[in-house]
């Protein structure tokens, strides 16, 4: 089978690799039908982060459930399914706590020695502990499809971000980042009842999906300026809640500062640049909290799902270039360059 590997910075291919197969009693392949880059993926394709020369890649995918393991009991054959980007076993005592992200026996997908999102085919480890059942009729539904993909990460990290600023009703909120991580949590801050939600971002295209979302008011400054920006808007308090979706020195500095006294930051995006951005002494002073991490999208995406299928929310707009996979290297390529925001794939 076919699927994406990294060789180095900006050195993505699509090479034929061997083809997906259950290997354990408990796993299962799925048959790929939609896949994405995603903003953390571009880490590796700078050499920020590093990967191993072949190493498979992508960690966002949905698709159809192709062959299972004799242990598995939830999935058949023909099932439609999206997978949260790590796997977990679902029965230990983080999985059962609802933390998915920290089972002992879970991974990333793309892993040395797993299979990436981004190829014709994944084998999924823990299948009954890991993947989600979609209705079948979506099946035939790309706009539904589309915005059921963006479950597997961006839309589960958004809400993961507005849980952990407390985002309710009477808030006001701030989010910290234009991609599509952080316009998801425009939507998921409107989802969860924000009065009034500011998107921090430059980009005409991405402020208009925010405005979208629910966003009220948009700030293009950075820096001191957008400080000041947001606490002008606020009466000179600043925002209840923060989301920071971006994960430098500069965004976690700002996402900080512009919390109210006694509010709080949601922090999702990876982390480059260290803590130096995390003042503690200032959070102290003004009792600002911050909570975040990997989202466990596994335990979000039940009821962020029924609520995309009630048509609640539509993640969908985040999605703004689409290529076969012969095409993800130019994807990886426009969304480093800024020319798309995420790139779907399709098979």
């Amino acid at each position: 089978m076919r699927a994406t590997v990294i060789h180095g910075p900006n050195d993505i291919r699509i090479e034929e690799v061997p083809d997906a197969a259950v290997q354990k009693p408990t796993d299962a392949v799925v048959r790929t039908v939609l896949a994405c880059i995603c903003g953390s993926d571009l880490w590796a394709y700078r050499g920020v982060a590093q990967r191993q020369p072949g190493q498979r890649i992508g960690h966002e995918f949905l698709g159809v459930v192709e062959a299972v393991g004799a242990e598995v009991r939830g999935f058949k054959p023909g099932d439609l399914v999206v997978a949260p980007f790590v796997w977990s076993d679902g029965v230990c005592e983080f999985c059962v706590e609802g933390l998915q992200t920290s089972c002992p026996h879970g991974g990333f997908w793309g892993t040395p020695g797993s299979d990436g999102g981004q190829g014709e085919a994944v084998r999924v480890p823990f299948a009954d502990g890991t993947l989600v059942q979609l209705p079948q009729e979506a099946a035939g539904d790309q706009r539904l499809l589309t915005a059921l993909l963006a479950l597997s990460d961006v839309m589960a990290t958004g809400h993961h971000a507005a849980l952990g600023a407390g985002v309710g009703p009477g808030r006001t909120v701030a989010v910290v980042g234009d991609g599509a991580v952080g316009l998801c949590g425009v939507l998921a801050a409107r989802r969860l009842g924000a009065d009034r939600i500011i998107s921090m971002g430059r980009h005409p295209d991405r402020t208009a999906i925010a405005r979208t979302f629910g966003a009220t008011d948009i700030v293009a400054e950075r820096g001191e300026a957008a400080v000041e920006a947001v606490r002008e808007l606020t009466g000179g308090v600043g925002a209840h809640a923060v989301l920071e979706a971006v994960g430098t020195e500069e965004s976690m500095r700002t996402a900080i500062s512009i919390a109210r006294d006694g509010g709080s930051v949601g922090y999702v995006g990876v982390p480059h640049g260290g803590s130096a951005g995390v003042d503690i002494g200032q959070m102290f002073d003004r009792n600002v909290a911050l909570r975040g991490g990997v989202a466990p999208a596994r335990a979000y995406i039940p009821e962020l799902l029924a609520d995309i299928l009630n048509g609640t929310i539509d993640p969908s707009p985040v999605f703004d270039a689409v290529v076969g996979l012969d095409g993800v290297p130019g994807g990886y390529k426009a969304m480093d360059e800024r020319t798309a925001l995420k790139v779907k794939i399709t098979f």
